[in-house]
C-alpha cells in the first residue's frame, strides 16, 4: 500500500498566482511513500519526482531575461491544456474502437468537437498569440503528432484544412512540430521543470 503526499504551497502570493489561472494550477512536485517487505522484514521507501539539474542560464541582456520569464509563464498556462489534448485524443480513440459503423463513428465525433468547441472556446479567447503558438508545439510533444494530423484523424482532411486556414489567418500553422533537441531545447528544459514542480 502506497500513500501519495503533495507538497503545499506556503506562499500566499503563489497561491493567489495559482487561483488566477483558469486553466488550474501548474504542477506540484509528488511525494510517493511506501512500504516492501524484505525478508521478513518491512522497509519503507520514497518516490519522488524527478529532478533536473541544468547549468545556470546567463542572460545577456534584461530583455532577454524577461523573454525567459515570459516563456516560464506561457508553459505554465498552456501546458495542462495540452495534456488534456492528449487525454481527450486517447478516450476518443478508444471509444471510437467500440462503435459498430462508421455512421455512429461520425456522429460521436460530433458531438466531442461541439463539446471541445463550447468547453475550450472560452479559455482559448484569452490565450496571447505567443501562448497560443506555443499550444501548437506542446500539443505535438504530448500527442507525437500535429494539431492537423489530429483533425485529420478523427474529423476528416476537409475540417482539418478549414482549421489550418483558420490559424493560417492568424499567422500560426497546425502543421508545427516540436524539436526539443534543437529549436524548442530551452522551452523542453522549461517544460520538465515544471512537471517536477522545479519552476
Amino acid at each position: 500500500m502506497t500513500l501519495s503526499l503533495y507538497a503545499q504551497q506556503t506562499d500566499p502570493a503563489n497561491e493567489s498566482k495559482a487561483d488566477d489561472n483558469p486553466f488550474g494550477p501548474t504542477f506540484m512536485p509528488m511525494v510517493k511513500v511506501g512500504k516492501v517487505l524484505e525478508g521478513g522484514d518491512s522497509i519503507q521507501y520514497m518516490e519522488m519526482n524527478n529532478v533536473y539539474v541544468y547549468p545556470p542560464i546567463s542572460f545577456s541582456s534584461k530583455k532577454q531575461q524577461m523573454a525567459f520569464n515570459r516563456l516560464v509563464r506561457n508553459v505554465k498556462r498552456v501546458l495542462p491544456i495540452a495534456k488534456e489534448a492528449r487525454t481527450i485524443m486517447m478516450e476518443t480513440a478508444e471509444f471510437l474502437e467500440t462503435l459498430p459503423d462508421k455512421k455512429s463513428k461520425e456522429e460521436h465525433m460530433k458531438r466531442v468537437e461541439k463539446s471541445i468547441w463550447k468547453e475550450y472556446q472560452p479559455k482559448m479567447k484569452k490565450l496571447t498569440y505567443s501562448q497560443g503558438k506555443l499550444l501548437i508545439k506542446l500539443i505535438y510533444r504530448e500527442s507525437h503528432s500535429s494539431s492537423y494530423n489530429m483533425i485529420q484523424a478523427f474529423l476528416g482532411p476537409v475540417r482539418a484544412g478549414f482549421y489550418q486556414a483558420f490559424a493560417w489567418a492568424f499567422g500560426a500553422s497546425l502543421k508545427k512540430e516540436y524539436d526539443p533537441e534543437g529549436v524548442d531545447r530551452l522551452t523542453e528544459r522549461v517544460v520538465l521543470m515544471v512537471e517536477a514542480g522545479q519552476l
